[in-house]
């Protein structure tokens, strides 16, 4: 991102290529007066948010989060409008929105003790300010997003609105619009609910920290260690898509976010070496989607999940952490077989990087994710982990610049031997430690022109942390109306009802209605919004069909996922299409299909509890938890193997129809799990592996 000084040399993206054709946000800040102001807005925003995470600035939750949507409002509707070269009109319009989300703001603070003695008696003012904080929250998820989610949200506050006119079971006693908009627009269960509350803490300081750790040089060292340890194998391109993209996925939390970052790079790569522009997008976005399901960062979705369930953190990364690493060994497997259809062989040793190299001489841009993995498994908030990786990322770009200005030798070796320390002393002092450190550094690299580079640079990434954060918050404050909804009118408990009664009879046709749920929702509808609608909507009653409590809200995390792959919307297959220069439906079908084994993880979760590191399910009661782990884990690899080949075709040459037929009715029954279905998917499993050998080519 060009700093704002160079801001009026920045030329215009073209609008024809490049991932600004569907995300206007992967733009700098405009340029002239307005960008500098939106700059200097979204620094301030970044700098408010790490004051709250730092307990410099304390402030009850409910002004925290109202002033999270303030910010957000007045930086959404102006800088979009700019980055769209809106006209006059359209821009005067823009600072009016956003000057109407800082007064709602303003009036949630000034009479925070007011509207809580109020509650339940709103007056006229209450009433209008709260219907202007759902207009202007309405509108800037329809500028940031389109008009999927906030048409499904309007459906929603219409069914609270007019409840009492619908037919059978979805009738509602009717509610006034006073009680509606008390309950949308004030308190906790509307949009100032749990998801705008992690947004304002957890999600908003871990996007931070992956921009700032992109600005530090994570993308290169993770794509050079990607290139050097698989590039020169068959298929290694694209590969290193998968690597790369899951490494970077691990920090940014975003799959969409992934695609236009990493994509830039690898999708071009892959078409160089012969795969297919609509295969090249699909491994792309496949492996990006990934990164929300990857631990320790996940996606945002992690965050609420914890906050939802009530349990720590480090519980959810527990429950994903070996389907994650099976969704990127079956995108892995994947690659090697297309790669070996179409015969497309690796780089050149001598024209890679070295994995060894890279890792020596970068090795200390992991300290900061390594020290928040060992927090946030030791027990710490992530709040806590967040704040303090976010700390010690500052430090070490603020370090490495002021050690240049040291003579090479024993000075420099001092110099961050006492960086070291200091930066370990917040577990004793905690992050005041880490903030002074950083205040020093800040001095010492003022005071030398590299410096105040490295200086601009920091504040880069804090204005591109807010700008990218965007998105997710209006989301997170945007969905609270559906839960709103969900909470004043029990309409929850009308659809749970029927999942539950159609899982009775069958727990499988239960799992397929959820997870077509998850995927219609899904289609334009981010991953956040997906999973806290079907998360309040399905998870509840694949509970009360005997599924443990994080497996069913990781089983319709996983589908919110996947809907982001699944035609006809696809929106990480659509951000993939200008750089693959393809069309964004061919790259959905061919990312189904590079994704396919990932579908069935889910549902042998469910079935297998212990896939997920929980307790439960008959496996684990037959033979013991520690023996049901071991077997789930080998009969989903074999499965998610035997799948692939089926879907491929090929496995050390190309198979014939029925051969294709045989895998994937052994990997149809070890997905199954009903009686003796295990045993037939074995025993077909092993009449594959001796027909291949048989018929293997002298």
């Amino acid at each position: 991102m060009d700093r704002p000084a160079d801001m009026d040399r920045t030329p215009p993206p073209d609008p024809a290529s490049g991932p600004a054709l569907h995300d206007p946000l992967a733009d700098s800040f405009p340029p002239g007066l307005e960008g500098r102001l939106l700059y200097w807005i979204a620094v301030a925003f970044s700098l408010y948010q790490i004051a709250i995470a730092a307990h410099v600035v304390s402030l009850s939750s409910q002004i925290q989060r109202a002033l999270h949507l303030g910010f957000l409002m007045l930086l959404c509707f102006p800088l979009l409008a700019a980055l769209r070269r809106g006209g006059p009109a359209t821009r005067a319009l823009a600072w009016v929105l956003a000057g109407l989300g800082v007064v709602v703001a303003g009036y949630q603070w000034a009479e925070y003790v007011p509207l809580m003695m109020r509650s339940g008696s709103l007056n006229q003012i209450d009433v209008v300010i709260g219907i202007l904080a759902l207009i202007t929250t309405f509108a800037a998820a329809w500028v940031v997003m389109g008009p999927a989610l906030p048409i499904v949200s309007g459906l929603f506050l219409v069914y609270a609105l007019f409840g009492q006119y619908f037919p059978g079971p979805l009738v509602t006693r009717g509610y006034d619009l006073a009680q509606v908009v008390e309950q949308m627009s004030f308190g906790t269960e509307g949009i100032y609910g749990t998801p705008l509350y992690v947004s304002a803490t957890y999600i908003f300081l871990f996007i931070l920290f992956g921009a700032f750790l992109e600005k530090a040089g994570m993308i290169r060292l993770f794509t050079d260690v990607s290139l050097g340890l698989v590039g020169h194998r068959m298929g290694g391109a694209a590969k290193v898509s998968v690597i790369s993209s899951g490494l970077m996925g691990t920090i940014s939390g975003s799959g969409v976010a992934n695609v236009v970052t990493t994509g830039q790079f690898t999708i071009p790569l892959m078409k160089s070496f012969g795969y297919r522009a609509a295969f090249a997008g699909g491994v792309e976005a496949t492996a990006s989607m990934g990164g929300q399901i990857m631990p320790p960062v996940m996606g945002a979705v992690a965050f609420i999940m914890a906050e939802t369930l009530g349990v720590a953190y480090v519980e959810v990364v527990r429950a994903a952490i070996i389907p994650a690493l099976l969704y990127f060994a079956s995108t892995f497997w994947m690659v090697h077989l297309e790669a070996g259809r179409r015969d497309l062989r690796g780089m050149a040793r001598e024209d890679l990087p070295s994995a060894r190299r890279a890792l020596r001489e970068g090795w200390y841009l992991i300290l900061p994710l390594a020290v928040l993995v060992w927090l946030l498994f030791s027990g710490y908030t992530p709040l806590f982990a967040g704040t303090v990786g976010l700390a010690l990322t500052i430090m070490l770009i603020l370090g490495a610049s002021a050690a240049l200005g040291l003579p090479e030798g024993m000075l420099r070796a001092i110099f961050w031997i006492g960086l070291g320390l200091v930066a370990a002393s917040f577990l004793r002092f905690g992050n005041n430690a880490l903030w002074t450190g950083i205040g020093a550094l800040l001095v010492w690299n003022a005071a030398r022109a590299g410096g105040r580079q490295t200086i601009r640079q920091v504040v880069d990434s804090l204005a591109d942390g807010a700008k990218t954060a965007l998105p997710v918050g209006v989301a997170c404050a945007l969905v609270g109306v559906i839960i709103g909804t969900m909470t004043l009118t029990g309409a929850a408990n009308t659809f749970g009802l029927y999942i539950v009664s159609v899982g009775q009879n069958s727990l499988i046709l239960s799992l397929v209605l959820t997870m077509i749920t998850c995927i219609v929702l899904g289609m334009g509808i981010p991953t956040i919004p997906n999973y806290i609608i079907t998360s309040t909507i399905a998870a509840p009653a694949l509970l009360q069909l005997g599924v443990p409590l994080i497996v069913s809200h990781m089983f319709v995390f996983y589908f919110g996922i996947l809907a982001d792959l699944t035609p006809p919307v696809a929106l990480a297959c659509f951000a993939a299409a200008p750089i693959a220069r393809e069309n964004g439906l061919k790259i959905s079908f061919e990312a189904v299909k590079v994704a396919a084994a990932g579908f069935v993880i889910p549902y042998m979760a469910v079935y297998t509890p212990a896939l997920m590191l929980q307790d439960g399910g008959p496996m684990a009661q037959a033979v013991g938890y520690v023996p049901a782990v071991a077997y789930i884990v080998v009969k989903c690899v074999i499965a998610i193997g035997l799948w692939g080949i089926a879907v491929i075709g090929w496995f050390g040459r190309r198979l014939a129809v029925w051969e294709r037929l045989l895998a994937a009715a052994g990997a149809v029954a070890l997905i199954a799990a009903l009686p003796v279905t295990d045993e037939i998917g074995f025993g077909l499993f092993l009449a594959f592996a001796a027909l291949i050998r048989l018929r293997r080519p002298r």
